[in-house]
């Protein structure tokens, strides 16, 4: 009996209705009142303790904050070990590749080379097999391969400069030759009608040496190339590199367009300077 009157009156404590009240100092006017229990109390309590762990819990693990906790590495700090552990993954690639070319080095200088061995009876024997029955027409990636050695010599420019080097220029633009190159009309370009914003690609390696705005022309991108070749573009609607930048062959430099005073539609203004002398670059480009 004692345990249940116990147990009535702590529910009886818990569920006693108390009033909070909130009064004007100065003329004991009520302002504000609410009706609470102890029960109603904890429950508020424990539900806001609950959320102010949880806001805290919150803030430290989804935003910057946990950077000012003791224990807690920063974005930035993250970001470089990430840097740093791909370069360490480069360098490491690097370091194979130089022991193996050591290692393949200390074998030819030891002597230490593996031997082929061969059949001498299967030369004398293709030696002496009858060219007529052998099929000798070329295949169709034999004729791609002819065309593709053809072009290559065709757009080797100055072989007597560059005589044991391979420097071929690609075209910047594939377009319709709206004039050509005339040393008479001092035309000393090829204009190329392409459309608007086409992509226009360095003809080859080099440094952009002026990437500028003209009236007459419009953007204008000026490259200077290896065995003293410049190439010049002109009228372009906007341009993606800026003076001293390093531009590889086929690589995107500017967009064509209709720009500057001296210009009757979208096209690009090419040309070609070897020497201080201007170049057709028909003879070595296809722009086709």
């Amino acid at each position: 009996m004692a345990k249940k009157e116990k147990e009535k009156k702590f529910k009886k404590k818990l569920l006693h209705k108390y009033r909070l009240v909130v009064l004007n100092e100065d003329t004991f006017e009520e302002r504000f009142a609410i009706k609470l229990t102890r029960l109603n109390v904890f429950v508020i309590v424990s539900l806001g303790t609950i959320l102010l762990i949880a806001g805290t819990i919150f803030l430290i693990a989804f935003t910057s904050l946990k950077e000012y906790i003791p224990g807690y590495s920063s974005t930035a700090l993250k970001k470089q070990a990430t840097v740093l552990n791909y370069k360490t993954d480069s360098l490491q690639q690097v370091i194979n590749l130089n022991e193996q070319y050591y290692s393949s080095i200390k074998k030819v200088l030891t002597g230490d080379v593996a031997s082929v061995e061969f059949n001498r009876d299967s030369i004398i024997d293709a030696a002496s097999i009858d060219a007529s029955q052998l099929d000798l027409k070329p295949t169709k990636e034999d004729s791609l391969l002819r065309d593709l050695v053809d072009k290559e010599d065709k757009y080797n420019v100055f072989e007597s400069t560059i005589s044991s080097t391979n420097f071929v220029l690609f075209p910047p633009v594939n377009g319709t030759i709206s004039e050509g190159y005339n040393i008479k009309e001092k035309h000393f370009a090829v204009d190329i009608a392409v459309a608007k914003d086409t992509p226009v690609k360095a003809t080859a390696d080099g440094t952009v040496i002026f990437a500028e705005w003209t009236a007459d022309t419009g953007y204008v991108v000026i490259i200077e190339h290896s065995y003293e070749l410049i190439s010049v573009y002109k009228h372009n609607a906007s341009i993606t590199k800026e003076q001293g930048d390093l531009v590889k062959s086929g690589e995107v430099i500017a967009m064509a367009g209709n720009a500057g005073e001296l210009t009757t539609g979208p096209h690009l203004h090419f040309e070609l300077w070897n020497r201080g002398y201007p170049v057709n670059p028909t003879n070595f480009i296809d722009f086709n």
